[in-house]
């Protein structure tokens, strides 16, 4: 265990960003998971900004890599573009 002041309040700290971090992926791959169900193209477009600028946001933070989001970003530009 940590005996200095400081390195208990940095333990405080990055457990709290933890789980901050980890509600917001959590909820961005519930996002993409429910996207990629989606069969309807016209629900499906409407989606996709979406899901894009939260993609974008969680990169900006380094949540998530942002070449992650980029790959989830085209793999889901795809699913929409090849919905009939």
């Amino acid at each position: 265990m940590a005996n200095h002041k400081s390195s208990l309040k940095r333990i405080r700290q990055t457990d709290k960003r933890r789980l901050h971090n980890r509600y917001y992926a959590k909820t961005a791959r519930n996002a993409v998971r429910k996207m990629r169900a989606t069969t309807d193209k016209a629900q499906a477009a409407e989606m996709l900004p979406i899901v894009t600028a939260m993609l974008d946001k969680l990169a900006k933070r380094n949540i998530i890599h942002k070449n992650k989001a980029s790959n989830l970003k085209s793999k889901l530009a795809l699913h929409v573009n090849k919905l009939a």
